[in-house]
């Protein structure tokens, strides 16, 4: 199917949708809630390795793609190619959500170790992303980090509460450094963002991200906020954080996994790994493990009963000498 194939677009401004979201962030949001329970965020980035950025100001919907200004004739066909190449599909905007500001832009990247990259492009319409090659071979390179502020609050209120100051006052370098982006996951870690093209999430980011943004602008990351990296297995993930806390070992390209053995369970519901990362002297043995919550509780603004989440908690760290 074509755009060729379907009906004219509705109005594309789509007045019904709301531009930010009702309330405040008082006592019962899920951000606060899990601030309050001491939720840990370690292990829970994204499985993704491939981001298609789309910059779209003005509202978005639940389903932002398919819920805001962007072309709705060509939405479902992005979103059907994006899941046919295992890209993810984010919409952006500039912090303060100024149409003004809108440039059509639309960026690739690629988190894949080795492969690292980001490249800023400009449609002429939404229609030329559907043949656009996504791999890095169109488009200007940028070398420094782009920080993606979760400010979609049409998906959850904490992300818009807490994202969008966030976004209009982190100090990166440059303006085009910085994006308010639809919905990344983990709502109650709020707030949220996604640093590109390595693909570090970070969770619970406080004040004006001043110390997230240091440390990469140095290729290290921000460990106190860090729940991972993306495309890597949360036991993966869960030896990293554990490893680079007992070793202080902080680069972006430290630790890369080398092997992983799934341990005996020692009980109901635990999960116990043994991860081999690349230390700087030899390998790195770590044995992690991971345990359900010991109660449930609500994780999103809008869920309609309480869930139970795991946690991950390293017992060892063995480096080579």
């Amino acid at each position: 199917m074509t755009t060729a194939d379907l009906p004219p677009a509705d109005d594309f401004c789509r007045p019904d949708l709301p531009a930010r979201p009702a309330g405040r962030l008082d006592a019962a949001r899920c951000s606060v809630q899990a601030l309050a329970r001491g939720d840990s965020g370690m292990a829970t980035a994204s499985p993704v390795q491939r981001w298609l950025l789309v910059e779209q100001p003005g509202p978005w919907g639940r389903d932002a793609l398919l819920q805001s200004r962007f072309d709705a004739r060509v939405a479902p066909l992005l979103a059907e190619r994006a899941r046919r190449e295992d890209v993810r599909v984010l919409l952006v905007r500039r912090p303060g959500d100024r149409l003004s500001d809108a440039g059509g832009r639309w960026a690739y990247a690629d988190g894949r170790p080795g492969r690292e990259g980001l490249w800023w492009s400009v449609r002429t319409s939404d229609a030329d992303l559907l043949a656009a090659p996504w791999d890095g071979s169109v488009g200007e390179r940028t070398e420094r980090p782009t920080y993606l502020v979760c400010t979609h609050g049409g998906h959850d209120a904490c992300c818009a509460l807490r994202g969008r100051p966030l976004a209009r006052a982190m100090p990166a370098r440059g303006p085009a450094d910085v994006w308010e982006c639809s919905h990344l996951g983990g709502d109650r870690f709020a707030a949220n963002v996604v640093v590109l093209p390595h693909g570090f999430y970070y969770g619970q980011v406080p004040g004006d991200g001043g110390l997230l943004v240091a440390a990469h602008e140095q290729g290290q990351v921000a460990l106190a906020w860090l729940r991972g990296r993306a495309g890597l297995p949360a036991h993966v993930q869960a030896a990293q954080h554990g490893a680079r806390e007992e070793l202080g070992l902080l680069g972006i390209d430290d630790l890369a996994p080398l092997s992983a053995t799934r341990l005996p369970e020692p009980g109901p519901d635990v999960e116990r790994w043994e991860v081999t990362l690349a230390g700087p002297t030899g390998p790195v043995t770590v044995v992690v493990e991971s345990r359900p919550s010991p109660e449930a509780a609500h994780l999103t603004c809008s869920a309609v009963r309480p869930g139970r989440v795991r946690s991950w908690h390293r017992l060892s760290v063995t480096a080579a000498a």
